[in-house]
């Protein structure tokens, strides 16, 4: 057997195979457009082999939509029926998809670190056990797993960037920021079109609320990343996060038109950053003329797809703040149908978070602010359930917040942004509400200290 660019044994013998599956895995780990191209190649270099089929389908599981569920089974099928030939640690990979087909991520993560025990050079098993346990909010799992196999690694090996880089990703997602930086500055370092190190930093700069450090770091010639697949729309869309806490507004809404929405697509991450951006804005009283419309039109087309418990909400903003309320009701429809007859882990969720949630998004946009406090203060510290990262779930208790102003609910509202500027103490918007919310409790002589706190932020962020 042939050996990958990792050392691992690879079930063919065609140079061409393993050729393109080291090129598929190198495009994978730095999010570029051809890696579906490598593994098309490796399976018409050796239709045989039972990881071309497996990578196929694991690509395409990727995309994370009910929709390709039959193009994903059938790659499942095919590498089964050729797992005779396959190496143990490939049948445990062929395991891992099939348990993704089927709905259950938490089994999928189980096998992985079943192959990075005994292979903790597998860099392919070791991404897709992160992407896994991210969408099911195990930050720890996604540590943990890069922790265990760090001794068998050192920089002279192929790839050690990559390594840092999810490092310093999980120890973010663990609120670990001190740790995490110097792994994802160093991971850049060796490789610069790691763009999921880049991105990983960037979450530390924001987490911390060095706004402008994020700023800096972020801002990169519109090209840079013509290479990437949607990644390269969310580093933008990160970007824009970082101008809009410096209250840079007409910068945010050029960054959506040119950059992270230039090229509208029904993509699950690009719907993702444009629905909570548009929403972030409203919240800040910002008019964002009919943009809503056009992603409600992509949205629209993905009623009944329920493979991510995190991109439904999203659906339910574009739509509801399109005043298409009747679709609104048919995605709450078909998300209860799937919750009542799927065993999957995001029907589970669905069950306990995704529907009070997507409730609770309805609700507001109909104005019924009491139904949305109504709904989301008995779930609001689960949202990890949902997947995602801490910045990216942010506009939920931004909801929340938004929600108990509106409704006139200011002792809420002023509990709610209480600990909001004590884990955000830069943020000039989190200062302005509290202050918002203190005038409403007449606490006039607190909120006016309030509002001068977010004017020094903001004179600080500039």
């Amino acid at each position: 057997m042939l050996r990958d660019a990792c050392g691992l044994e690879l079930g063919t013998d065609s140079a061409e195979a393993l050729a393109a599956y080291d090129a598929a895995v190198r495009s994978y780990l730095e999010f570029r457009l051809d890696a579906i191209d490598h593994s098309k190649a490796m399976l018409e270099a050796d239709p045989e082999c039972a990881m071309s089929h497996c990578l196929r389908g694991i690509l395409l599981t990727g995309l994370q939509s009910d929709f390709l569920a039959g193009k994903i089974g059938e790659a499942v099928a095919a590498a089964e029926e050729r797992a005779a030939r396959a190496t143990p640690r490939e049948r445990l990979m062929v395991e891992a998809l099939r348990a993704v087909h089927e709905g259950d991520q938490p089994r999928a993560i189980l096998v992985w670190d079943q192959v990075l025990v005994d292979h903790p050079h597998d860099l392919f098993a070791l991404r897709l056990q992160h992407n896994a346990a991210f969408w099911l909010g195990r930050s720890h799992a996604m540590r943990d797993a890069i922790a265990r196999v760090f001794p068998a690694w050192d920089e002279s090996r192929p790839g050690y960037g990559y390594l840092l880089g999810m490092y310093c990703f999980a120890l973010e997602e663990s609120g670990d920021y001190a740790r995490a930086e110097p792994f994802g500055r160093r991971a850049v370092e060796l490789n610069e079109d790691d763009v999921w190190s880049i991105h990983a930093v960037a979450h530390v700069l924001e987490m911390q609320g060095r706004l402008r450090e994020g700023s800096e770091w972020l801002t990169r010639p519109p090209d840079v990343w013509d290479d990437r697949n949607p990644m390269r729309e969310h580093l933008w869309w990160h970007l824009a996060m970082f101008e809009l806490e410096r209250g840079r507004i007409d910068d945010v809404l050029a960054l959506y038109d040119e950059r992270f929405r230039a090229n509208p697509t029904d993509f699950y991450l690009d719907l993702q950053n444009s629905a909570s951006m548009l929403w972030r804005l409203e919240c800040r009283d910002v008019d964002v003329g009919e943009r809503w419309e056009e992603l409600a039109e992509a949205c629209a087309g993905k009623i009944e797809d329920h493979a991510l418990a995190f991109t439904e909400p999203h659906h339910v903003m574009a739509l509801g703040r399109a005043g298409r309320f009747e679709e609104v009701d048919r995605v709450l429809e078909s998300l209860e149908r799937c919750a009542g007859e799927r065993s999957t882990y995001a029907a589970s969720i669905a069950r306990r978070l995704t529907i009070p949630l997507c409730r609770a998004v309805a609700a507001y946009c109909r104005g019924d602010y009491d139904e949305v406090t109504a709904l989301l203060l008995p779930i609001r510290c689960d949202y990890p359930l949902m997947g995602a990262s801490h910045a990216q779930r942010d506009v939920f208790a931004q909801l929340l917040n938004e929600a108990a102003l509106r409704g006139r609910r200011f002792r809420l509202a002023r509990g709610l942004l209480a600990e909001r500027v004590e884990l955000r103490p830069s943020s000039a918007d989190s200062w302005s509400k509290y202050a918002d919310a203190l005038d409403g409790c007449g606490e006039a002589e607190a909120g006016a200290s309030a509002r001068a706190r977010a004017g020094e932020c903001r004179a600080a962020a500039a």
